[in-house]
């Protein structure tokens, strides 16, 4: 019986496993055999392409900038839709739900001519900063040193929601009993977030980090779409430098570049699991 049900089983995952190893195993495979030859493609040259990019100041710049984005972005991402799905929780308005999940709807050409409107030289937050302080305001905050965090606040506000639906459906998924049983033994707010939220939510925290660093690659386009193709180079990302190099025909250096990203993701994703087991 059990080898009939993973034989049911692998029938219907064969169509999709099929369609991953040829849409995306054997293109991936393909990269990393490029990433080893010359720019003719003929010759094994080792690991000279990968000196050649990680050597390169515009890759360390991209590759910082989106790790520091990481590092800061994602976790700032963690806390505040946390939050909002314990107020969330315990409210149970659905105006509230539908309110935060909006931006998630809008696409992103008009909410980055929002912040545009807002946020450029003549904008409405320079004409509100000089009305209340008396003197002109003259900064443009999307092309600055406030760049990066101008991009770290459109990514939160963007995902927030998201990530509080994520939230929400792990606090559902929380039996009453146990805060019933906490009360009843003397337990405040603060020990049953502690000892009981926190700890029964393990799978949904790993869920919104991983689906949190997935989106923040995705966040090129609001890049784009505010500063265009040469930004200030603190909000300069990978998908900026792989678009220049696509435009000179640089393609050892873009599968090169793209297995040190792979293997970058590999590690945060074992980091990710590691913690999570040493948590549990």
């Amino acid at each position: 019986m059990r080898r009939r049900r993973m034989g049911v089983a692998g029938g219907f995952l064969a169509p999709s496993l099929m369609g991953v190893v040829v849409f995306m195993g054997l293109p991936f495979g393909d990269v990393m055999r490029r990433s080893f030859l010359d720019a003719v493609g003929r010759a094994f040259v080792g690991v000279e392409n990968y000196k050649i990019v990680w050597g390169n100041g515009a890759f360390r710049l991209a590759a910082g900038n989106m790790l520091r984005f990481l590092v800061i972005a994602v976790p700032v991402l963690f806390v505040v839709s946390l939050v909002l799905s314990l107020l969330v929780f315990q409210v149970g308005r659905g105006i509230f739900k539908t309110s935060l999940v909006l931006p998630m709807v809008i696409p992103a050409a008009a909410m980055v001519l929002v912040w545009k409107i807002l946020l450029c030289r003549d904008g409405v937050l320079n004409q509100i900063l000089s009305g209340i302080t008396g003197r002109a305001w003259d900064v443009d905050w999307v092309n600055g040193d406030t760049a990066f965090w101008v991009l770290m606040i459109t990514y939160v506000w963007k995902n927030a929601g998201y990530d509080m639906l994520l939230w929400l459906a792990g606090l559902g998924g929380i039996s009453e009993s146990l805060y019933d049983a906490a009360r009843v033994d003397g337990a405040g707010g603060w020990a049953q977030l502690r000892y009981i939220t926190l700890p029964c939510l393990q799978g949904t925290m790993g869920l919104v980090i991983v689906l949190s660093v997935v989106n923040s690659f995705r966040v090129y386009r609001e890049a784009y779409l505010l500063a265009g193709s040469y930004p200030d180079q603190r909000i300069y990302m990978i998908p900026h430098l792989f678009g220049h190099w696509f435009l000179t025909l640089d393609v050892q250096k873009m599968c090169t570049a793209a297995a040190i990203l792979v293997a970058g993701a590999l590690l945060a994703a074992g980091a990710v699991r590691g913690v999570q087991s040493i948590v549990r």
